[in-house]
């Protein structure tokens, strides 16, 4: 009988469906990261579920001997060291597009939110303040946006915008011919000259970590509102910050962050963060972009088909 261990939250289905398939499940979402390899090398776990609690690395994977696949809960893989995993023969699974509907929802509820003025004006009418004028919003219909990768989310995230009359610009390095009415396939340059909003739709790779700096918004030919629901490191948030003082950068949407949460950073990034919090045009969530109702069962879904083909 083959020996899993979930170290993460997950969805009962998954616990449910490996135990019918014959599966002995160790179910320990409070285990502490320091404490996975024991486990694994006394309990001869073949298949280890995990979300974000620890990286996977190659200290981590040389320390034992059992494990046959890694499942992780969630799209990213980020916090797994692939390249060590498939010298080490360990297959690699992960919930690919089970999330990617709440991901392309969510950023489309901040940019309207954003847009038309919502926590801003929630936060003054709870104080007292009944302010109309200052809180005049604009309408999305009509405005360009930028999408930077064109993957499960970044496709879903147009489909909606395309249909709510805002003109999408996208761009993704690895992909080609994939534009259709309503979105246009632009190389970088041009979407950097086009849009006055920009959303992010990456992984977090050696190529897409701090994309987002100095140079990269000084090159956006016009002020722009940024939305990050990728993932923290993506973007230089000091380099935001400038920006924003500057006025190039209209705004800020961020469902993560380069430390999570951001009270375990350096005093730095704790600072910079606080600073950020402080400017009104700045709307911050805390990494729920992909968490749902649905997804939450979805990704589970998704990996016990995925672990039962093996």
């Amino acid at each position: 009988m083959p020996h899993v261990l979930i170290v993460d939250d997950v969805h009962s289905c998954l616990i449910e469906g490996l135990q019918d398939n014959g599966f002995l499940v160790h179910y320990e979402p409070d285990i502490r990261s320091e404490d996975i390899v024991s486990f694994i090398n006394a309990k001869n776990i073949e298949g280890l579920v995990v979300r974000s609690k620890c990286f996977i690395g190659e200290v981590f994977l040389k320390s034992n001997s059992s494990l046959k696949w890694i499942a992780r809960a969630g799209a990213g893989m980020d916090n797994i060291d692939e390249k060590s995993a498939t010298e080490k023969g360990i297959i690699l699974l992960n919930a690919g597009n089970a999330n990617s509907n709440a991901v392309a929802e969510h950023t489309l509820g901040m940019i309207i939110g954003a847009c038309r003025n919502l926590t801003k004006s929630h936060n003054e009418v709870i104080q007292g303040i009944w302010e109309r004028e200052g809180n005049r919003g604009v309408e999305i219909s009509g405005k360009k946006i930028g999408i930077i990768g064109f993957g499960n989310i970044g496709s879903l995230l147009a489909q909606k915008l395309s249909v709510l009359g805002m003109q999408v610009f996208a761009f993704d390095k690895y992909k080609k011919n994939f534009g259709y009415a309503g979105v246009k396939e632009v190389d970088l340059p041009s979407l950097m000259e086009e849009v006055e909003i920009l959303s992010l739709h990456v992984p977090l790779t050696i190529e897409t970590t701090n994309m987002i700096n100095d140079e990269f918004i000084e090159g956006m030919k016009k002020p722009f509102l940024l939305i990050n629901t990728a993932r923290g490191p993506v973007v230089n948030y000091e380099s935001v910050l400038n920006g924003l003082n500057s006025g190039k950068v209209t705004g800020l949407l961020g469902d993560v962050f380069e430390v999570e949460p951001p009270s375990k950073g350096t005093e730095k990034q704790t600072k910079l963060f606080q600073d950020l919090c402080h400017k009104r045009n700045v709307m911050f969530s805390p990494h729920v972009a992909g968490w749902t109702v649905e997804s939450y069962r979805r990704i589970s879904e998704v990996l016990l088909h995925k672990i039962l083909k093996l």
